[in-house]
């Protein structure tokens, strides 16, 4: 058979784009030396006919070119694929019994390897910047915190991740005073500082290691909360509580036993007491009858102190637009000694002025200057961080496992992001037994049966071993963002079980024997699997490997989600169809009789 090119062919041939024409000369030449080849490809294109003139006369343009047929290499070999799947598909089949017992073992192992991830609430993010809280001994002068927190500030300026720091003297969220001082560290751009070294928490465990040397204070870097509202700093937040009313005394004992304990546990670091330590205080002892005797109201007393030694809050008024405190102090040269405020005077009923050394006796002592109370105890909070490789469900659990040797009388409570931590925790299993039922209902009003959503329902522990496997791996903790996985897992486990049940359910209502009409269905339905499983796949794998800004959290839901997927697409079709047959057998499809009408 021979063909040759006519006038229309080099017309249509000199419409071609040059980079087209040379392709189409091999494709002639190898249409004149191999007419019959199967691999060959013919465009039809309409208004072209009689252009190839010889024995036969074909209606086609010459706008074809012949190429290696990949796609027909695929199909071949994804044909032998499927073959092989529905072969070894046939033989699990067979055998139900046994990988039911495997599936059993599956979910056991799924339960198992579910307890063993360390808790969490929310991933330790890098935001940018972290806190740093220095504390010198009660009574230190400020000349001397100011010392301290220029060596604070003189080594973050020397590391290559700070951009900035701000420092203050007299505040921390220890509380306020001469011997506290706070200081919040900007970090460059995380572009700039890319790797684990280079991000907060790195720079923090540095930081950790040099201020220890320092001993005219304790120093503390810690990373922000990542949830501002819950807490100033972020890591565990521990209330020791007096609940029999011991004394301060012996809570501030039973509080040096919990940081003794606290210090010789490795799965905690940077365990402190929040709030002062007991220092010098002047204490005015009133003599009550002479008070009654000179007609002076303790209320009296009362306003007279605090508008002289703190601020007193007189009215406001408005300047240049703008509305202003006035606020009434004593000058500093009026209240530098105790002898000094012993010259206050202090108004009696009578509108007479009495002097405070008439009717009070200063004495010095020491203690606290601020009482915390807690659920209506008093109290002590004690805070800390995990240390690296543990999370802050492993912290807690080793400060109950402190509290167990607490004396009688005292107990202790979580406040903060760990009050939070622990509800969370309560919840999860609800919420989870929620999700599944909806999932449930739904696949029930679809399929109007009660039976076959259990065959899709059993897919889920599968979807779920492999989000536990991929986070465990990665030494990933059990947090919000892992149990947000754990919810899309279930309905997108969910969908590749429907894909199979669904044909397989039809075939199956049509007449075909069951087991031959789940090995059909797992035939037609294994590439749309494979296509939206792994496209899913690739789509969420820039979570799981994310950087940045945020990342924790990606990463947290992207490594339980890939992982999930992964499981859920290998081991689904293989025991997907089980779960079909099995529940068949068990559950007979009912076929409803058509009613007639005459």
């Amino acid at each position: 058979m021979k063909y040759r090119r006519t006038k229309k062919f080099r017309e249509c041939y000199d419409e071609l784009p040059e980079e087209i024409k040379e392709k189409a000369k091999k494709a002639f030449r190898f249409f004149q030396e191999n007419p019959d080849h199967p691999s060959l490809r013919i465009r039809k294109m309409e208004g072209h006919k009689d252009i190839w003139e010889g024995h036969v006369d074909i209606h086609y343009c010459f706008t074809f070119h012949y190429e290696k047929d990949e796609k027909r290499r695929f199909n071949i070999f994804f044909g032998r694929v499927v073959s092989g799947y529905r072969g070894l598909t046939a033989r699990i089949l067979a055998r139900t019994g046994r990988w039911v017992a495997i599936y059993l073992v599956i979910v056991a192992a799924t339960g198992w390897l579910f307890t063993l991830i360390p808790g969490s609430f929310l991933p330790d993010e890098d935001q940018g910047y972290f806190i740093t809280l220095v504390q010198l001994p009660a009574g230190a002068t400020q000349e001397r915190t100011v010392e301290v927190l220029s060596q604070v500030e003189q080594y973050y300026l020397k590391q290559p991740e700070v951009e900035r720091v701000i420092g203050v003297v007299g505040f921390s969220f220890f509380g306020r005073g001469q011997n506290a001082a706070i200081t919040f560290t900007r970090l460059k751009d995380w572009n700039e500082r890319k790797g684990y070294e280079h991000s907060a928490q790195g720079v923090i465990g540095r930081a950790m290691g040099t201020f220890v040397l320092i001993k005219e204070a304790i120093i503390f870097a810690v990373n922000p909360p990542p949830i501002p509202e819950l807490g100033a700093v972020g890591g565990f937040d521990f209330r020791l509580l007096d609940r029999s009313g011991q004394g301060r005394d012996a809570l501030i004992n039973v509080r040096n036993l919990v940081l003794s304990l606290a210090s010789q546990d490795r799965r905690l670091a940077g365990v402190r007491p929040e709030g002062q330590e007991p220092g010098p205080q002047v204490f005015l002892e009133i003599d009550r009858q002479k008070t009654q005797a000179l007609q002076v109201d303790m209320a009296s007393l009362n306003d007279t102190l605090s508008s002289a030694i703190g601020v007193a809050y007189v009215n406001d008024f408005v300047r240049a637009g703008r509305i202003l405190r006035v606020q009434m102090q004593a000058e500093s040269d009026l209240r530098r000694t105790p002898s000094d405020l012993l010259k206050l005077p202090v108004r009696n009923r009578l509108g007479e002025m009495v002097l405070l050394g008439e009717i009070a006796k200063p004495e010095w002592i020491v203690g606290l200057p601020k009482l915390d109370r807690y659920d209506g105890n008093s109290s002590m909070k004690i805070a800390g961080t995990p240390a690296p490789g543990y999370s802050t469900g492993e912290a807690m659990l080793a400060m109950e496992e402190v509290a167990q040797n607490l004396p009688p009388g005292f107990g202790f409570a979580w406040s903060g992001t760990s009050f939070e931590e622990r509800l969370a925790g309560a919840q999860a299993p609800i919420l989870f037994a929620l999700s599944l039922l909806v999932v449930f209902l739904a696949l029930a009003a679809l399929y109007e049966s009660w039976s076959i959503p259990f065959a899709v329902i059993l897919v889920v522990p599968l979807g779920i071993l492999g989000a536990v496997l991929a986070v465990d791996l990665r030494g990933l903790p059990n947090d919000v963002f892992f149990k947000v996985g754990l919810i899309a897992i279930i309905g997108l486990s969910a969908k590749n079980a429907i894909l199979i049940i669904e044909f397989a359910r039809k075939l199956h209502n049509e007449g075909m024997e069951l087991v031959d009409a789940t090995l059909e269905a797992c035939r037609l339905r294994l590439r749309p699997i494979l296509m939206t499983s792994f496209a899913f796949i690739m789509g969420v794998t820039p979570l799981a490997i994310s950087t940045g800004a945020g990342a924790a959290s990606r990463r947290a839901v992207g490594t339980g989600v890939v992982g999930g997927m992964i499981a859920a697409t290998v081991l689904a079709i293989f025991l997907v169809p089980v779960f079909f047959v099995v529940v068949r057998k068990f559950f007979p499809a009912k076929h409803r009789k058509e009613t007639k009408h005459d």
